[in-house]
């Protein structure tokens, strides 16, 4: 089971997005276990004020060291846990790299928010920082969002079908091929007839095609890694 919390200054913000859908089949399955931690529950301010001003001046706030520090303390105990930062200047969240957080017994996420966070808080206790794309967001809530969704869904025994997850976009650097279903002519607009033929050799062959035409058309900057990929692959 992997044990995921959540360090938030928006805790009911979390609520639509793990009771739905394959994130909360997941706990009920007891594949995963997430706990959203208010961090105003660990500020030692009697008005529960996790920020301040920074120093050298400038706008905005930035979250104070030491309700991060407290909760990391509590939250991890003894125990192993991989603590993670959402914030701009992180990794780039990939599929790669959700298969290897999927393997994590135990991790801590964080919510950044305001002008940032006290760096002591990255220097000290973040094993790595994370985000999911070149924007700006309000805060930390929606990016932990997407990396719970995306890991959680990689862990053995959630999804129903584990080979779905071999034919999904960015597998092995290609996009996922067109799906259809039924009817098989829709106004005019027919299903193509490999499809309805019942060869699955034939199916296969026209899905990688699709997969790789997509990618080249839709996404070069990953087709170039799928080519880099094949040519390695052939060197071995």
């Amino acid at each position: 089971m992997m044990r995921v919390d959540v360090i938030t200054i928006f805790p009911k913000s979390f609520s639509p997005v793990l009771n739905e859908s394959i994130v909360k089949r997941a706990q009920e399955k007891k594949r995963a276990t997430i706990e959203i931690h208010d961090l105003r529950d660990y500020t030692s301010d009697k008005h529960r004020k996790v920020d301040d001003r920074p120093f050298g001046g400038g706008p905005g706030m930035v979250m104070g060291a030491q309700p991060v520090f407290d909760a990391i303390k509590k939250i991890k105990g003894a125990k192993k846990a991989k603590v993670i930062l959402m914030c701009p200047t992180g990794r780039p969240l990939t599929q790669n790299l959700a298969r290897k957080l999927a393997r994590l017994k135990h991790m801590i996420i964080i919510c950044g928010h305001y002008e940032g966070m006290d760096e002591r808080i990255r220097e000290k206790l973040v094993d790595e920082s994370i985000s999911v794309g070149d924007y700006i967001l309000t805060g930390g809530e929606l990016p932990a969002m997407i990396l719970i969704d995306c890991v959680v869904r990689l862990v053995p025994g959630v999804l129903g079908k584990p080979q779905s997850l071999s034919v999904e976009s960015f597998e092995d650097n290609l996009l996922e091929y067109p799906q259809y279903t039924r009817p098989a002519n829709f106004r005019g607009m027919a299903v193509p007839n490999v499809l309805l033929s019942g060869n699955h050799e034939d199916i296969n062959k026209w899905r990688i095609k699709q997969s790789i035409e997509r990618t080249k058309k839709l996404r070069p900057d990953l087709f170039k890694k799928y080519q880099e990929s094949k040519k390695n692959s052939r060197k071995d």
